[in-house]
């Protein structure tokens, strides 16, 4: 397969279902560990925040065909390639 083929394709979160959606961002939080200060939040406070920065637009869900996997970054990060 050429480069262009194997490129990471973002995915619309409307295109998927409700349940596989929230499962894509319970992963994401997860695997991430993300620090969020002081405070702790519950997994469902942070699925919500994922959640609300999909709906803005600031993060999106990506699919790597290379490494099959999906992930989500945020729109800055992406631009940026990292």
């Amino acid at each position: 397969m050429n480069e262009e083929s194997q490129s990471a394709v973002v995915v619309p979160h409307t295109e998927l279902q409700a349940e596989l959606l929230r499962s894509v961002i319970e992963s994401f939080v997860l695997r991430e560990g993300t620090d969020y200060g002081e405070r702790e939040f519950s997994l469902e406070d942070k699925v919500r925040r994922v959640m609300r920065q999909i709906e803005r637009g600031e993060a999106q869900i990506v699919f790597d065909p290379r490494t099959e996997s999906v992930d989500i970054v945020t729109i800055a990060s992406a631009r940026s390639g990292s």
